[in-house]
């Protein structure tokens, strides 16, 4: 049984449902913690645990970005539906649905970290406090950096993937297990992979629309909308104090993290020695503990 007493609905958006989940009572002293999901095209079970955080009485709010899990999918749209400025403004009309846009906290996994970098960007009077969780700062500096990651795979594998990528057989099995190959080495080390995380991985594959379109077939082979996105030059204008991380197997590299820690003038930096791609769930304890350590400095903003 849970500690906290949780709340579903749906957030409308543009004659669409963003459906959310509140872990917790809004109505607590805590900041109110959005949690901004990765992908683009993945949904919130993978990114579940924080809702752990609830125990310490801070609310936290998970939801399903457009196209995604529960939310309303989508999948006649083309690239020019699927834009960041779109889940810019869901995650706004979220924030206002709920009532909290003049103060709360957002916890961004991935590429959920690229939303919340521009949503920062902005700098919103409400957001009181960040957390990038193992997000890039530029995709072409994680393209750099997953090409580096997949040089370092066992040469049979890389032979399989340029093959296969090389062919446009993306679908065929030996493709796929050669994907896995770099997933258990740098999106998470836990095995067998923990049931949210695959619930995911599942989700993606019944709906794949988000994920092909703005990010590509795989983790490293990105040729999708996003392939050219950067905030780097831009990040100094990020005020929320910030904490951004990443673990130390990570495919999100230290090149990708470095201009966070270098820009933003007010930010707190971690590495996760045992995770990857997933400290929420490689090393969950001490995830909650260093997010709920860093949040709570900023409770009485």
């Amino acid at each position: 049984m849970a500690d906290f007493e949780t709340q579903e609905g749906f957030s409308p958006y543009q004659g669409y449902q963003t459906w959310y989940r509140i872990s917790g009572n809004l109505k607590s002293d805590k900041l109110p913690l959005v949690i901004g999901h990765g992908g683009p095209g993945c949904a919130h079970y993978y990114v579940d645990s924080f809702k752990e955080l609830a125990k310490t009485g801070r609310p936290v709010i998970h939801y399903d970005q457009l196209g995604n899990g529960q939310s309303t999918h989508l999948r006649e749209k083309g690239p020019d539906f699927w834009t960041i400025d779109l889940f810019l403004g869901e995650l706004d009309a979220l924030l206002s649905h709920l009532g909290i846009q003049d103060r709360y906290a957002y916890l961004g996994q991935s590429w959920g970290g690229i939303l919340g970098s521009e949503h920062a960007i902005q700098q919103p009077e409400g957001l009181k406090a960040l957390v990038i969780a193992n997000s890039p700062c530029s995709m072409p500096v994680w393209l750099k950096g997953a090409s580096e990651l997949r040089s370092k795979l066992p040469q049979d594998v890389q032979d399989t993937l340029l093959l296969h990528e090389t062919a446009g057989t993306l679908d065929h099995p030996d493709y796929k297990a050669a994907t896995e190959v770099f997933y258990d080495r740098h999106v998470c080390r836990m095995k067998p992979r923990p049931v949210e995380v695959q619930k995911t991985f599942d989700v993606m594959d019944e709906d794949p629309t988000v994920y092909h379109t703005m990010n590509g077939p795989t983790e490293f082979h990105v040729i999708g909308t996003l392939k050219d996105w950067s905030a780097v030059g831009r990040l100094h204008q990020i005020c929320a104090p910030t904490l951004a991380y990443r673990g130390a197997y990570d495919e999100a590299t230290t090149e990708c993290l470095q201009p966070f820690w270098d820009e933003i003038p007010d930010v707190t930096a971690h590495v996760f020695p045992n995770s990857s791609h997933m400290p929420h769930v490689e090393e969950k304890e001490s995830c909650m503990a260093v997010v709920e350590s860093f949040l709570s400095k900023y409770d009485s903003e």
